[in-house]
């Protein structure tokens, strides 16, 4: 029943529709068909070749960082990169009230030629509120690191469960490079470009803090409890808190995304869970906090 459904009724065809269909068929491709006259619409087989059609950019920026990206800006993160021989510095803008505070800091010989620009021309080049101090810079990106490259000197390393703001991020490699977590293991998805807007919030630590990006963030934390770490997942829930845990040499801090926290197969590959001891009715904090804190106690065993 359902392919008559599709079949043509043949009672309602006109008749000229019945005098076209009674006449014998054209053969494009013999020799005999008419050629196109001048002024005829080309027909589908004389048509030009269209162009095809762009390709549409994918999701996750795997099509490269974009051109915003590329550029770093703010004295602590273009100075830290100019110092990181794993950059390739490209181009410098300068405005004066920046090349004089250079000056001033004793930072004026640089490893390329600076040009010079106005503050607006630089705010052309860079998100929009972008407070870039009258200095960007243009440079290659970061090297990519596998899990062990990155962790391979680590005594403690940082494990970022899809947190996906960039200031946020940012603000975390600041407290690891300031507590000495030399590593951070980060999923491929679901997380922030390593641009301008985090390299800025993270003043400077975006050099100096090894980043593993992972495809299966469970395969990693596995990867890692070989290479020896103990890994304790951050959850208000816990019943631990983190000052009374007995914690072996090498310690991975596991922190959730803002307000999901934990996702159920990370939690479940922790060795073990703790909270951040609290007073009060309010007892969460935001997820670059929780990690200041439990990253600076951390620190304090090793003291």
């Amino acid at each position: 029943m359902q392919r008559r459904l599709h079949e043509p009724e043949w009672r309602n065809i006109s008749a000229p529709m019945s005098r076209r269909k009674q006449s014998p068929k054209q053969n494009r491709h013999d020799s005999t068909s008419r050629r196109p006259r001048e002024g005829d619409s080309p027909s589908r087989d004389h048509r030009p070749d269209r162009p095809a059609p762009p390709k549409r950019r994918q999701r996750g920026g795997s099509q490269g960082p974009s051109q915003e990206e590329n550029w770093l800006y703010g004295f602590h993160a273009v100075l830290a990169a100019l110092e990181n021989p794993a950059r390739t510095p490209k181009r410098l803008l300068l405005t004066k009230n920046a090349s004089a505070e250079l000056h001033r800091q004793g930072r004026a010989a640089l490893p390329l030629t600076p040009e010079p620009a106005s503050g607006e021309e630089i705010a052309s080049l860079l998100p929009p509120g972008a407070v870039h101090q009258g200095i960007a810079l243009h440079a290659s990106p970061l090297p990519d690191y596998d899990l062990p490259d990155a962790c391979e000197d680590a005594r403690c390393a940082v494990i970022l469960d899809q947190v996906t703001d960039p200031h946020n991020f940012g603000a975390i490699l600041r407290s690891a490079a300031v507590f000495g977590a030399t590593a951070l293991v980060t999923t491929a998805r679901h997380s922030p470009p390593l641009g301008g807007v985090l390299a800025k919030a993270a003043s400077g630590a975006l050099e100096k803090v090894k980043i593993a990006r992972v495809p299966n963030l469970a395969r990693a934390m596995e990867e890692l409890q070989e290479l020896g770490f103990e890994l304790v997942g951050l959850d208000g829930d816990a019943d631990a808190t983190l000052p009374a845990l007995d914690l072996g040499e090498r310690v991975g801090l596991v922190l959730g995304a803002e307000g999901a926290g934990l996702r159920r197969l990370t939690r479940e590959h922790c060795d073990l869970l703790a909270k951040l001891p609290a007073s009060g009715d309010m007892r969460s904090l935001n997820v670059s906090n929780a990690a200041a804190v439990a990253l600076y106690e951390l620190f304090r065993r090793t003291l």
